[in-house]
């Protein structure tokens, strides 16, 4: 009887182990299904995608985190590439709510296509400055050095900002370059310098500062002819058209101008709008 009693009493266990589980899962199950909490639980956090030339990347990151430390539960996201490729992307339809051009013909396009939320304000410039690989192997002294057969010269494309600005330059020496590579943005130029597949390259004073010791820069009188000038807007459609403005004023004001500052961008010509 004793062996009787021990077998029923495990069973009645082994039942009431089972009913527990099945409750115990049906009341996961309830959760998962989507009751009010599961709803909060499930929400991301708000992302902010912020379309920027590549010069812009290093400051704008800090930004970023700058403004994410600011607004708990936003991401910001950055898609950083040659303007033109970013305007024509935002043209056919990518989903940008801030866009910084590193020139103006591109923004004009942007605005052309009736695609600017706000008038876009002009925030920073920069200037075009040789880069060489570190030693300057091909003793590279000025503009006029460029041309030589013997130099591997890399450009960014002529409808890339920098390049724009390497054509302004090149006409205002009066000398004629013959690039073995034109790249569609300056991060790329930089990197086949850096890399010592370039033997000079025609970048940004930003980018020569970033590179550290992996280049040096070479200063030139033209640049002067070819100052770049920065402006940023939000964009029409925008699923976050009040953070976007929110990011905009945070580029445009005290701290953004100190952080571009800080990277070696200069003040924008007019101040403003």
């Amino acid at each position: 009887m004793s062996a009787v009693r021990r077998s029923r009493a495990a069973v009645a266990c082994l039942a009431a182990t089972a009913a527990l589980a099945l409750t115990l899962g049906a009341a996961g199950c309830s959760t998962v299904g989507g009751g009010p909490d599961a709803a909060e639980g499930d929400a991301g956090p708000t992302t902010l995608t912020v379309y920027a030339a590549a010069s812009l990347q290093e400051p704008f990151e800090d930004l970023g985190e700058q403004f994410e430390a600011d607004h708990e539960g936003v991401d910001v996201e950055f898609s950083f590439a040659g303007s033109s490729t970013l305007v024509g992307q935002i043209q056919q339809g990518a989903p940008a709510d801030v866009f910084a051009s590193a020139n103006t013909s591109n923004m004009d396009k942007l605005v052309d296509a009736d695609l600017q939320a706000a008038d876009p304000v002009e925030f920073t410039t920069n200037t075009l400055m040789i880069a060489v690989p570190a030693g300057n192997p091909a003793h590279v002294t000025d503009l006029a050095s460029l041309t030589g057969d013997e130099i591997n010269l890399v450009v960014c494309a002529p409808e890339v900002p920098c390049g724009a600005a390497a054509e302004a330059v090149e006409r205002a020496a009066g000398v004629d370059f013959s690039p073995v590579s034109e790249e569609q943005s300056v991060t790329d130029v930089l990197n086949k310098v850096s890399s010592g597949e370039a033997d000079a390259g025609l970048v940004y004073v930003t980018d020569v500062k970033k590179a550290g010791d992996g280049v040096e820069g070479i200063a030139f009188p033209e640049s002067d002819s070819a100052v770049n000038t920065y402006p940023i807007t939000t964009v029409k459609g925008s699923a976050q058209p009040e953070l976007g403005q929110e990011f905009v004023d945070l580029v445009t004001g005290e701290s953004g101008q100190q952080m571009l500052g800080g990277y070696g961008f200069g003040e924008p010509d007019t101040g403003g709008a």
